[in-house]
């Protein structure tokens, strides 16, 4: 265990970086958690003009921009290998035959918004041109596209060059536009981005990628377990994109996936084939009452607030004073008793417990009837029942109540750090390592 006068000296360095000027992210941008479509998870690099349009068209067609995804992000693998003689990243001409433009133009005239990626690197993961040294140019390069969105990857930067000192030159440069584009930090959740994040990006990630399997839902929750205080309106925890639609989990995974990041209220990025999308994957995608969770104007995110073995509840503040409930039942596939009975109690959501409130599934939309004290409900294995607890008599203190709070037992192993120890450069580190 460090010194005490090793731990004042870190505490001193720590308290003297936050004194330098780190300017925020001013755009004004993700109020509410954005939500939109990337190529990644369904189409990795093998991305074209053709495809790209066709999501645009299903994503208007299909009612999903009705619903709130209004982002159309093309991931890694749009560009040549090498920039251009002036110094710009070169779209890839046999994948986007009528330019890069153009297909910004086409998802504008489709009423969505328009997302490229970058790498706070030299290269992307696919070995392609990144942009770090180049900031500035790249910045208005997408700008000059009508770029909307900008996803920031993390690969090929070594340890010396710092992680935030690359993502705040980027920020910069964004700003320096003069165009409103939403920074979405892909860091891996590297250097406890949750503390310095909200001073950089909309969102930042708070884990490694994200697959479609149930041991990589459950690891991408556990590390944004405990995380929530940090987020708020236009900055954001973004425990990676959804799996929903994508071949590796069941119905029921799909749901629980769902439901947890809306009541997280991570952004939510759809990243399955629209083509082949099926029934039941859009129905989960375009739950309006989960959704309106996620997207709530209160702007709290919720978090873990009781656990039992494998049985969980999430909740979150909603505005007016109401809670959003998710009960999670985490036991394994198999077992010779697949639905446990989840209890939530009044007391854990800062209600008094003679209060009585009205319980509603958001996934069925039917309320369930008025409760005092607690509600139990059954759930299956791999899934989530996602609830709104509406008081029917209101106190002023139940808005203002956090999951975060003291008496959330579920936390209270969780050790946050105070924002004012956001490491912001070199001398930072050198202040941990030496």
């Amino acid at each position: 265990m460090p010194s005490c006068e090793w731990r004042s000296t870190l505490a001193f360095f720590a308290v003297l970086c936050w004194a330098q000027p780190l300017h925020g992210l001013s755009n004004g941008l993700s109020i509410k958690p954005h939500m939109g479509y990337n190529t990644w998870n369904c189409f990795y690099g093998s991305i074209s003009e053709d495809i790209i349009k066709s999501t645009a068209d299903i994503m208007v067609d299909s009612g999903l921009k009705k619903a709130g995804y209004e982002y159309l992000v093309i991931d890694d693998g749009w560009s040549e290998m090498n920039r251009g003689n002036d110094g710009k990243i070169v779209a890839d001409p046999t994948k986007f035959p009528s330019g890069i433009k153009h297909v910004s133009d086409y998802i504008h005239s489709k009423g969505l918004k328009y997302g490229m990626y970058s790498d706070a690197g030299p290269k992307t993961c696919l070995g392609l041109p990144g942009s770090r040294g180049n900031e500035e140019l790249d910045a208005q390069y997408f700008a000059d596209l009508g770029v909307d969105f900008l996803k920031y990857d993390n690969c090929a930067a070594g340890p010396e060059d710092w992680i935030v000192d690359r993502y705040v030159a980027m920020r910069d440069a964004l700003n320096d536009t003069g165009r409103p584009i939403l920074y979405s930090m892909c860091n891996w959740g590297v250097g406890d981005s949750w503390l310095w994040g909200p001073k950089v990006a909309n969102s930042w990630r708070t884990t490694g990628d994200i697959a479609a399997s149930w041991d990589s839902l459950l690891r991408c929750l556990d590390n944004t377990v405990g995380l929530s205080e940090f987020a708020g309106p236009g900055a954001w925890n973004d425990p990676d994109m959804l799996e929903v639609g994508n071949p590796g989990l069941t119905v029921n995974e799909q749901r629980a996936h769902f439901a947890l990041w809306a009541l997280l209220k991570s952004p939510l990025f759809i990243g399955a084939d629209l083509r082949t999308l099926s029934r039941d994957a859009k129905q989960i995608l375009t739950a309006p009452e989960v959704i309106a969770v996620n997207q709530d104007p209160l702007g709290v995110a919720g978090d873990l607030i009781w656990k039992q073995g494998p049985l969980e509840v999430y909740s979150g503040p909603l505005q007016g004073g109401g809670r959003a409930v998710a009960l999670f039942n985490r036991h394994a596939s198999g077992t010779q008793y697949p639905i446990s009975n989840i209890t939530v109690a009044w007391r854990d959501l800062g209600f008094d417990s003679d209060v009585e409130a009205t319980v509603r599934d958001l996934h069925a939309e039917q309320d369930l009837g008025t409760f005092t004290e607690s509600f139990t409900g059954a759930v299956d294995i791999h899934d989530a029942r996602m609830l709104r607890i509406t008081p029917h008599k209101l106190k002023v203190d139940y808005e203002s109540w956090r999951p975060w709070s003291k008496e959330n037992k579920a936390l209270q192993a969780s050790v946050h750090s105070s924002l004012s120890t956001m490491p912001t450069g070199n001398k930072w580190r050198m202040a941990v390592t030496n």
